[in-house]
């Protein structure tokens, strides 16, 4: 069994069981997941919360110091920017062609409106949002 943090497009965020992760696409695509808070059945995955154990012989409860998560996540976005190909406003129009199989299927990142990020979803495109922080000074985020 795993248990995934499930979201509608209104925000509501809850959590599921499921046998495995196609029985949860599966379920999904049939419309069977909907939020027990308004009924959408337009369901994707959310984040999760997650906890670090610390190595058997650190010290302290197991979790991060803002200082440690920082460094967990700068290594996330590195590794991710590292390994993906930066489309822009091409995301959806790119995920939507190695969905159909007329591109080759590589890691990308990229941008997309609402309504891109829904159509995507209708069409059984995987793909998740990573928020970006702002550079320093930016004010446009």
């Amino acid at each position: 069994m795993i248990v995934f943090d499930l979201k509608c497009p209104n925000n509501h965020v809850f959590e599921a069981w499921f046998k495995n992760s196609a029985a949860f696409e599966k379920q999904r695509k049939d419309g069977l997941i909907v939020c027990p808070v308004c009924g959408n059945s337009r369901i994707e995955k959310a984040l999760s919360p997650v906890k670090f154990k610390k190595s058997h012989g650190g010290k302290g409860d197991g979790v991060l110091s803002q200082e440690a998560m920082a460094e967990v996540v700068s290594t996330f976005y590195r590794k991710m920017m590292d390994s993906s190909e930066d489309v822009g406003e091409k995301f959806a129009s790119e995920a939507l062609k190695m969905h159909y199989g007329v591109s080759k299927p590589r890691s990308i990142r990229g941008v997309a409106t609402k309504e891109e990020e829904d159509m995507l979803m209708e069409e059984g495109v995987d793909f998740f949002r990573i928020p970006v922080a702002s550079k320093k000074g930016d004010k446009s985020n």
